[in-house]
């Protein structure tokens, strides 16, 4: 998959993670890039690990279950850092 799109997949993931979950998180387009792209790395990791699939890699650069692992994975970043910044306020 190349960089470019790595961070469709990223904007995509990022956009819907933040329009999903609760509450407001702060970050412009980049944090919202930064956080989309991670979350597709964690999520395509936690799939292969649990459900023995590799995500994206499996389908195709931008097909549903790699924006679906993408945006799970990114949920679990914002949560992780919900945990995190709340407890250093």
């Amino acid at each position: 998959m190349g960089i470019l799109a790595w961070v469709v997949l990223g904007l995509i993931a990022g956009a819907l993670a933040k329009a999903i979950y609760p509450g407001h998180q702060g970050g412009g387009f980049l944090a919202t890039t930064a956080l989309g792209i991670l979350g597709a790395v964690v999520g395509g990791y936690l799939g292969s690990m649990f459900l023995g699939t590799s995500g994206g890699a499996a389908y195709g650069a931008l097909s549903i279950p790699s924006i679906a692992f993408a945006v799970l994975g990114a949920i679990l970043l914002l949560f992780i850092w919900g945990l995190v910044t709340q407890r250093a306020a």
